[in-house]
């Protein structure tokens, strides 16, 4: 290792180094003086933005409480109602069952057509609401739809239902009630 001797320092230099020390922290403490303003209006700025932004947030938060409570609402009157538009139609139902009880001195033939025409708005009613009747009779026995409760000799076609014992019913496609039904038997 090499050693550098030791050089005397000049008076004149040490002046110098301890003047530009005494500028640089002048400067540093100028420099201090003039950015605290600075960082205090930054300070203030991002202040004010935090304070807008929980303000936005708070709204939204609100807003979202708001819809999902609407939303709630929507629901369960969409379920208490559900059945308005099918109640409606079956009081043209009773309407005409009433009409036909009222008759003074009623025939045979009064109370058939009356109940024809009770059937009649019945039918209308389940076909504006979507229901279906299935009376399969003549088609290929579909467990999906149909319930064998019995299996008949027959000259059709095995699992062909020969009989219905009581009609079923679809509600937008899907099953409300199977029919029952009796199938052909294999030969």
């Amino acid at each position: 290792m090499s050693q550098q001797p030791d050089t005397p320092k000049d008076d004149n230099d040490s002046a110098t180094i301890s003047a530009d020390a005494a500028n640089q922290g002048a400067a540093g403490e100028s420099q201090h003086t003039d950015t605290l303003p600075g960082l205090e209006e930054q300070l203030r700025q991002a202040e004010l933005l935090a304070s807008e932004h929980h303000d936005a947030w708070l709204r939204a938060k609100a807003e979202t409480e708001n819809v999902r409570r609407r939303a709630q609402e929507d629901i369960s009157k969409a379920a208490k109602f559900a059945i308005e538009k099918f109640a409606g139609e079956l009081l043209v139902v009773k309407d005409s069952l009433e009409q036909t009880l009222a008759v003074e001195a009623p025939s045979v033939d009064s109370i058939r057509e009356g109940a024809d025409l009770t059937l009649k708005n019945l039918a209308k009613a389940f076909e504006k609401s979507g229901l279906e009747e299935i009376n399969p009779i003549g088609e290929k026995f579909d467990p999906h739809k149909h319930q064998a409760i019995s299996a008949l000799p027959s000259d059709q076609p095995a699992n062909t239902v020969i009989q219905v014992f009581q009609k079923g019913y679809l509600l937008e496609g899907r099953v409300l009630r199977p029919a029952l039904v009796a199938v052909a038997q294999s030969a």
